[in-house]
């Protein structure tokens, strides 16, 4: 805090003093504080010992209250809520600036609503009715997801009996859930407008359509939630939770599109396909578009080309990986108009940016009391230690604390280095062969150990979604070939990616277009996230692309025209789709959260390529270089594997025969 009159310091100011004191007797009666340090104090005993205890700073204009509470997992919101009604009522006639951060914003803010939702839903609402000209069909798939959203959502509540939510999953879920329920429906809805056009019954098209493309979706679906509960992989509590709360979303959208969509859809009648009976069904959203298939021929006869011109460019968008550069985004990077950022700015300001990520060493003195001091002095001496506190001793417990600060910020990349150099270098050398031991926590050291975590589970991570999505796309396509090249083309998209997200956060190219007002490093939860999600939902639109083409092989046995009428029928809708999903997630770009930013704008990135240059370009391409072997899989695994098959239901089949023979 520091005081409003610009010429008035702490060291002057008998009237900012006792605001001060107001303040820290104010936030100590707080529920669940167990103490605060004193300013006040330290201000008592004059400028030289107040500067000395970093309580104030050297110019006297800013002071710092240090709240403790108990650990994290005894709090909840409820005491953020507590603290940031104390800031609201200390600040109002009070003559100093009152500003907070810290642990408890990190654990329970949650981001501000804002319109990213809503923006979302008005682009699906313009891109639905531009593919289907129809109320009643652009409709239905909006509502099937607001539904699954608001159920989703609700339902947070009960999964938090089993276990708890981070407060930043129920907008993450909401970003994939409201993409993915919108497409599922959508999948579902074009299928049966396509079979109302060929003058089948109501009752008909709808059970061809959930027997088709609603199997599309549970799969599909399967795919996604298996994709995302591999985040459990990680070994990391709350990103774990994440996945589940997710994966709940998703669940629910798939049930809904396959359960009370067809209901709807039955309730409607021929009303959703009111315009395609007036028009032919060549130039119908739901039939063959003759503008794709060109595009399909086209492409599968410059197969060659556009395989090594596309690989081409995948790769150097990916190539910026190689930089990629991990840590956690402080407050520093959060919008000028947040308390958080505010309290950042002061303190930085007064007493050097490494104050915002001290670093908690604790040691174990219960055998060799006399290592305290010299620790101390082999911290302080470190390049990359400005200060150290006086160290706080509980002979009792045995246990020795020390605060010390960083020269550099929380999420430099050297703040991580001098991090490191503590634990190998000067604990070691300091401690030598005496008993006691010294550990190094606080929010910055545990990031850093949650990045580090993640990194060496992250191989781990992309082998077993990788492997369970290959087992489901094999029982599905009847193919071993297939599975193998959707995951090698979702990891070139998804690297893409990660790599535009690399020129963007950490090159800062564009940045300003996003409301980003410094560059930042890649949080280390948001690469296997992002993996997670995008690996699932780039199946999506593989599952939806390849069963028509296998549709069309097994009706024709032909490779090269089944990969054109797969394209021709799939790609209106798929395109569609990702245009809906793009929306969403860019909706989320306009938060104040770095995180959420990085989160939609690379969701939305990875959507844009996979649905057009993969799915579009590079999917036709290798599937007509490769030709039937497509399709092959080994006798003994053809035998091996149950028998499920999503396209035998549009499959036309042979009319029954029978002969009727006469005799006298």
């Amino acid at each position: 805090m520091t005081p409003l009159d610009h010429d008035v310091t702490f060291f002057d100011s008998a009237e900012a003093r006792a605001a001060l004191a107001e303040a820290q007797a104010g936030v100590a009666a707080l529920p669940n504080v167990l103490g605060t340090s004193d300013p006040t104090g330290a201000l008592a005993a004059g400028p030289d010992a107040a500067v000395a205890s970093r309580a104030v700073s050297a110019d006297g204009r800013i002071a710092v209250i240090h709240v403790q509470y108990p650990v994290i997992e005894e709090l909840n919101a409820g005491d953020l809520t507590n603290l940031k009604a104390f800031g609201a009522e200390a600040r109002t006639g009070s003559p100093l600036q009152i500003e907070m951060n810290g642990d408890l914003f990190t654990s329970f803010e949650e981001a501000p609503s804002g319109p990213s939702e809503l923006i979302g839903l008005i682009a699906a609402v313009v891109i639905l009715l531009l593919a289907f000209g129809s109320l009643v069909a652009a409709g239905l798939p909006l509502g099937m997801a607001i539904f699954g959203l608001a159920l989703g959502i609700s339902s947070m509540s009960l999964i938090t009996y089993l276990v708890d939510i981070p407060a930043f999953a129920p907008q993450m879920a909401s970003m994939i859930g409201l993409g993915v329920g919108i497409d599922y429906a959508l999948f579902v809805v074009t299928r049966h407008r396509e079979h109302l056009s060929r003058g089948m019954t109501i009752e008909e098209s709808i059970g061809r359509a959930v027997a088709t493309a609603g199997k599309a979706v549970v799969f599909a679906g399967a795919t996604v939630v298996i994709a995302i509960l591999g985040l459990a992989v990680a070994g990391v509590p709350f990103m774990t939770a994440a996945g589940i709360a997710t994966s709940v979303i998703v669940v629910i959208m798939v049930v809904a599109s396959v359960t009370l969509l067809p209901a709807f859809l039955g309730l409607a009648g021929h009303r959703i396909n009111r315009r395609a009976r007036r028009r032919t069904a060549a130039t119908d959203a739901t039939a063959i578009s003759a503008a794709w298939q060109r595009w399909g021929q086209h492409v599968t006869r410059h197969a060659w080309g556009y395989a090594v011109g596309v690989s081409a460019i995948l790769l150097a968008l990916a190539a910026p990986v190689l930089d990629l550069r991990m840590g956690s985004p402080d407050e520093g990077t959060l919008p000028q108009t947040r308390t958080e950022r505010q309290a950042y700015d002061l303190v930085a300001a007064g007493f050097g940016p490494g104050i915002n990520g001290s670093l908690v060493i604790a040691v174990d003195i219960s055998q060799d009391p006399t290592v305290v001091e010299p620790l101390r002095r082999a911290i302080r001496a470190d390049d990359g230690i400005a200060a150290v506190a006086a160290p706080e001793i509980d002979t009792a417990a045995g246990v020795a604390t020390l605060l010390a600060f960083p020269t550099t910020a929380p999420q430099d990349a050297a703040t991580l280095d001098t991090i490191e150099r503590l634990r190998t270098e000067v604990f070691p050398s300091t401690l030598g062969e005496s008993p006691a031991r010294a550990h190094v926590g606080g929010q910055t050291a545990t990031l850093a150990d949650i990045g580090d975590r993640v990194n060496d589970r992250l191989p781990l991570f992309i082998a077993a979604v990788i492997l369970l999505s290959f087992l489901l796309l094999t029982l599905v396509f009847r193919s071993i070939v297939v599975p193998l090249k959707a995951a090698l083309l979702n990891l070139l998209s998804i690297g893409a990616a990660y790599g535009v997200l690399v020129m963007v956060f950490q090159w800062g190219w564009g940045m300003s277009l996003i409301g980003l007002e410094s560059t930042v490093p890649m949080n280390p939860f948001i690469p296997m996230f992002m993996f997670a999600v995008l690996f699932g939902l780039s199946m999506d639109y593989e599952v939806f692309l390849l069963s028509r083409v296998r549709e069309a092989y097994l009706a024709s046995g032909d490779n090269g025209t089944s990969v054109i009428h797969g394209i021709a029928s799939t790609a209106r809708v798929i395109t569609s789709a990702a245009l809906i999903m793009i929306s969403v997630f860019l909706g989320f770009v306009l938060g104040d959260d770095p995180a959420l930013k990085m989160v939609g704008f690379g969701l939305a990135t990875a959507i844009f390529i996979d649905a057009t240059i993969v799915r579009m370009v590079l999917v036709p391409a290798t599937m007509t270089l490769i030709g039937d072997a497509n399709w092959w899989m080994p006798g003994w695994l053809e035998r091996l594997l149950p028998t499920i098959d999503i396209e035998r239901a549009a499959v036309p089949q042979p009319e029954p025969k029978a002969d009727v023979v006469a005799a006298r």
